[in-house]
């Protein structure tokens, strides 16, 4: 079965993810029926396994509207419209050229939206890398771009098999971490944010895992004076990034 597309990110039909993965596409998502068995899709969950892509299984109903109600075989995968970059070599590359690079870490962030929104922040901030898990975490989809305004495609994306991954890599090249969480006394005007830095924002119903929380260098807040007990995720990470453009001009100033 030859490569069919139903929208600009999703593809259909076992064969065709097969040939869309060996030729070096990025998937975001296989979406897998239930039950599925034969050589071909041996070949793929083969494949599926070697390069560590998120899957889902679901009913035969959701592949049928992904597809469109054509002959998906079981099977659909969304492509990611954007390449991601290795960690490694960007943290190695980005020490060479910036004093004090700040990174983005997204712990399991879901909504698309909210993701955009981050994306546009931290291109406007002059993030240096956007960290995402490759599992859990949301999908860079055309909702996703749309909401980023573009910066999508000028802001580098990595993905990593766990957050605490990234932060170990990071710690290992001198780059402080400080978590977002209402867990703590510590105010966010009150970190040093003036030096190579990585900040982890958490998800939107459950914040920064525990276990990330106890591994980071420093924990900081946002101060609250309503009655609300949390901000919107993308409204607290654009805080917490022009904090750090706020500091680093004034210690430029002086």
């Amino acid at each position: 079965m030859t490569t069919a597309t139903t929208t600009a990110t999703n593809i259909f039909g076992i064969r065709a993810i097969i040939e869309a993965i060996n030729s070096g596409s990025t998937m975001n998502k296989i979406y897998l029926q239930k039950g599925l068995r034969g050589s071909l899709f041996f070949e793929l969950n083969l494949l599926i396994k070697e390069k560590g892509i998120t899957t889902s299984v679901v009913p035969v109903e959701k592949l049928d509207r992904l597809s469109k109600y054509s002959n998906h075989q079981g099977a659909v995968a969304q492509i990611s419209p954007v390449g991601f970059h290795d960690l490694e070599d960007l943290i190695e590359k980005v020490l060479k050229t910036k004093e004090a690079p700040i990174f983005l870490l997204l712990d399991q962030l879901s909504d698309v939206r909210n993701f955009g929104a981050i994306l546009r922040t931290a291109e406007c901030t002059g993030v240096a890398a956007v960290i995402v898990q490759k599992n859990g975490s949301a999908p860079v989809n055309a909702e996703t771009i749309k909401t980023s305004a573009g910066a999508a495609f000028k802001i580098p994306i990595c993905k990593v098999d766990h957050i605490k991954d990234a932060i170990y890599m990071l710690q290992a090249s001198d780059i402080k971490t400080v978590a977002a969480t209402e867990k703590t006394e510590t105010s966010i005007y009150d970190v040093a944010l003036n030096q190579p830095i990585a900040i982890i924002m958490g998800s939107e119903h459950r914040g920064v895992n525990p276990s990330i929380l106890k591994m980071v260098d420093f924990k900081a807040k946002l101060p609250l004076l309503g009655e609300i007990e949390s901000l919107n995720v993308s409204v607290a990470c654009g805080a917490f990034l022009y904090e750090t453009i706020r500091q680093r001009s004034v210690s430029n100033q002086s």
